[in-house]
């Protein structure tokens, strides 16, 4: 039995109702103009090759005396953390009381083929690390990693321990061979070797479609249905495409890097076993003796909750503080619940251990 039915009438007052919207959505497109990204004011303190290191302007007269570092992820780009006001990480952690500082790693061409990960996080975060204590005169910084930054935090950590005084990792991860793990299954018997000596440098429309596929009803499909909805009113319009200018921004990945780093963590699992090697340096997780403050999210689909739990395993810290955020990979940052939620409890934790 049908336990209801759709008339005539009632198709047609749906496809008239989804013309409107259509009409009004692609009126107020015309009307937007360029969509702006980014809430917060900054400085540009220190550049090296493609990297530039961004010193945000404190929003209290006296922030916190140990700067912040934010190292994002090579993949995208690092505004996702500051998209737009009322939906930033940064602007949270600035009215928090933080210095906060955050590393622009650029876009990558054919010059950058053979950058290594000694390259970028014995190279550049390190230098920028060296840099943010020579400005503020402090010695050790605040190191916050967001998802592959998160782990490339954690190769800096174990190497530079005395440099860092604590470690905030955001969806970030760490055992790369758990069960639900469907990135990790997928390039897992990719021959990364062929790969780069075929293509060089690997595009980042091609990660993005690996991204997509992910989840390829709702990220491909049922979006752009919902979308005709958002677009119907500017602030929400300006919203979605806020986020799909983020979305489809996607730098090149500097070849060898991008080689070491899939076949290191996600093929071989080597940063839990303690293999895995920046240049001739062993990272060892259990060289982490600072305070850890891990925050995962529920519901993501790109780094699973088990995949970064399993860092409380691992560390070497006897201060180590696990959040769980109720929501996934992107809406950790850019949600009304995490602006309410990761800039107090990241601000609180680190005061506590001034």
């Amino acid at each position: 039995m049908i336990p209801f039915s759709i008339t005539p009438d009632m198709f047609l007052k749906e496809i008239q109702d989804f013309g409107n919207k259509l009409g009004k959505g692609i009126q107020n497109l015309t009307e937007l103009g360029e969509i702006p990204v980014g809430a917060s004011e900054y400085d540009v303190v220190y550049s090296e090759d493609k990297m530039k290191l961004l010193h945000y302007k404190p929003l209290v007269d006296n922030p916190n005396k140990t700067p912040l570092l934010i190292v994002y992820a090579l993949v995208n780009r690092p505004y996702m953390a500051d998209l737009q006001e009322g939906r930033s990480l940064v602007e949270g952690l600035l009215k928090n009381g933080l210095d906060v500082y955050m590393i622009d790693w650029g876009y990558p061409d054919a010059a950058d083929r053979y950058l290594t990960l000694n390259d970028y996080i014995n190279g550049y975060i390190d230098d920028c690390v060296d840099e943010i204590c020579k400005q503020t005169g402090v010695g050790k910084i605040n190191l916050l990693g967001i998802c592959q930054g998160g782990a490339f935090s954690l190769c800096y950590t174990s190497l530079h321990t005395e440099k860092v005084k604590n470690l905030i990792t955001t969806v970030t991860p760490v055992d790369f061979h758990t069960k639900n793990d469907l990135l990790s299954h997928m390039v897992r018997n990719v021959d990364m070797e062929l790969l780069v000596d075929t293509v060089g440098n690997v595009s980042g429309e091609m990660l993005n479609t690996t991204f997509l596929s992910l989840k390829p009803f709702r990220l491909t499909g049922q979006k752009y249905v919902d979308m005709v909805n958002a677009l119907e009113d500017k602030d929400s319009a300006l919203n979605f495409l806020r986020m799909e200018k983020w979305i489809f921004d996607s730098p090149d990945q500097a070849g060898e890097a991008y080689k070491q780093f899939i076949t290191q963590f996600y093929q071989q699992n080597k940063l839990i076993k303690g293999e895995v090697m920046i240049g001739d340096q062993r990272v060892d997780l259990k060289n982490i003796t600072v305070p850890v403050l891990n925050i995962f999210a529920k519901d993501d689909h790109l780094v699973p909750v088990a995949s970064s739990k399993a860092l409380e395993k691992y560390v070497g810290t006897n201060d180590y503080t696990a959040l769980e955020f109720p929501g996934g990979h992107i809406g950790i940052y850019v949600s009304g619940k995490a602006q309410k939620m990761i800039p107090p409890t990241v601000s609180e934790w680190l005061e506590e251990r001034s």
